[in-house]
């Protein structure tokens, strides 16, 4: 929502998953195997999309889906229920961090803590011009850092532009 993005045929998204690609190649090259989303509606189920589209070439990469509560699709629209489905049937580990559906805002809060604490780096789409949710991962991921390496990976604005100018550029060749 914060992207401006209400449609799932809004091409915004193609941008937004070729970007996610290319970081999530690189991270593949450098060793990674598992990435982590918690499968909410937006960036972190197109980046979801893009890891299984990537497992094709590198088998060895793994998903997991860690949803903050159960049920969290409950009140989406049926085209949103649908794509998350497609995701959380085909990821190699689904799990929720609380195991109820949700109660309070607190449930968000422990699933980006959760995350960070359980994973390597962060790679996040985010403007600082126009903060939102992310936010609050990156938040949990700067305390992180203060303890040991945790990268945070951006994909910015001006990320998202270049990868725009380049899909224009393949178009009109």
């Amino acid at each position: 929502m914060e992207l401006g993005i209400f449609s799932r045929k809004h091409p915004g998204i193609e941008i937004i998953k070729r970007a996610l690609e290319a970081r999530m190649q690189n991270l593949i090259e450098e060793g990674t195997e598992w990435f982590v989303t918690s499968g909410s509606s937006g960036v972190e189920i197109w980046a979801s999309e893009v890891v299984l589209s990537l497992k094709e070439q590198y088998p060895h990469v793994k998903l997991s889906i860690l949803t903050p509560f159960l049920e969290q699709e409950s009140r989406w629209p049926d085209d949103a229920k649908e794509q998350y489905y497609h995701v959380l049937n085909h990821a190699d580990h689904v799990a929720s961090i609380t195991n109820r559906p949700y109660e309070s805002p607190r449930q968000l809060r422990l699933k980006n803590d959760f995350i960070i604490k359980n994973t390597d780096g962060l790679l996040v789409v985010y403007d600082e011009e126009s903060k939102g949710s992310p936010e609050y991962y990156i938040q949990s991921a700067k305390l992180k850092q203060k303890h040991e390496d945790y990268p945070i990976i951006t994909i910015n604005r001006y990320d998202l532009e270049a990868i725009e100018m380049d899909m224009r550029e393949e178009f009109f060749n």
